[in-house]
């Protein structure tokens, strides 16, 4: 499972040009799925996602997390992450899931990650979405 996580002040995901998400200060995550993971990485990747130290403290270092801030998640379910780009410049999508396990390690993702923060905002699985966002930083893991 791979996420490309981005620290956000705003963020939005519209379908058929109607918005179907968003959030204010916090995260929102890229989620990918590959062929081999399982429920175990999603609950792995969900307990860094969320505890990852990248908002800034008293200070002005990157030590709180999105925990410790309270800030909002909005899930992208994106199926190009785990894409293989070493050979040529076409990519291979031989490392993604299936649509199946794809989404249902989304939804499990995204209902485990409801469990731990209360509401969160998520894309539409295999829809064609736009995506809106003020990266915060930018900050880009």
């Amino acid at each position: 499972m791979i996420g490309l996580i981005q620290r956000v002040t705003r963020a939005s995901i519209s379908v058929n040009e109607q918005q179907i998400a968003s959030i204010e200060q916090g995260i929102l995550l890229l989620l990918g799925v590959e062929r081999k993971d399982s429920r175990q990485q999603a609950e792995r990747l969900l307990q860094r996602v969320i505890t990852y130290r990248i908002f800034e403290d008293s200070t002005g270092r990157m030590n709180k997390s999105l925990l410790d801030t309270k800030g909002e998640l909005l899930v992208v379910p994106q199926f190009t992450l785990p894409a293989n780009t070493n050979k040529g410049t076409r990519p291979s999508f031989g490392p993604a899931a299936a649509p199946e396990l794809g989404r249902s390690l989304f939804n499990y993702f995204s209902q485990q990650a409801e469990d731990k923060l209360g509401t969160i905002q998520k894309g539409q699985f295999g829809a064609d979405m736009q995506v809106s966002l003020i990266n915060n930083g930018p900050v880009t893991f």
